[in-house]
């Protein structure tokens, strides 16, 4: 990929990513993030890995945003809607991003390894499904096993907090 795409994706990604903070409807913050995540997909795909950028668009901009949307929906917006901004809290967010991108870009710009150009991997005859199948059931399979079980436990709470109740 020429590095022309690689920065209309990174921006694409960054600039969505911060219009899900911004948005104060959270179906457009929602649909912002499936925007974000289709960006991610398209640099997981610049660097060969097809399967993840792949996965990253069926399971996250698809299966995930579906059930994020699906739980906005059993909200009650008008009530969100309603709320003030604390600004207070705003600028410490921003202040605290700050620091913290003042942090990282000098860690990157003292770490000698940063700078260097990283060699192309070399095509192996074992394809990304079977080595990601392999990872995901032999070395995490009880991260796996708790990580959808968590996710159950949200989605029953999210349905049992959001039920109106009866007059």
């Amino acid at each position: 990929m020429s590095p022309f795409l690689f920065w209309i994706f990174a921006l694409l990604m960054l600039i969505f990513g911060v219009a899900v903070i911004i948005n104060r409807n959270p179906v457009a913050s929602a649909l912002s993030l499936v925007v974000s995540f289709l960006g991610l997909a398209a640099l997981f795909m610049s660097l060969d890995a097809y399967f993840i950028g792949i996965i990253q668009v069926l399971v996250y901009a698809g299966a995930i945003m579906v059930l994020f949307l699906f739980i906005i929906m059993l909200l009650d917006l008008r009530a969100e809607e309603l709320r003030k901004i604390n600004w207070l809290a705003s600028a410490g967010g921003v202040g605290v991003a700050i620091v913290f991108l003042a942090q990282v870009l000098y860690v990157v710009g003292h770490f000698k390894s940063a700078k260097e150009v990283l060699p192309r991997l070399s095509p192996s005859g074992v394809d990304d499904v079977h080595r990601i199948g392999a990872l995901l059931f032999s070395n995490y399979n009880l991260p796996f096993q708790i990580v959808g079980i968590i996710i159950l436990i949200a989605t029953i709470g999210v349905v049992i907090l959001s039920r109106r109740e009866l007059r």
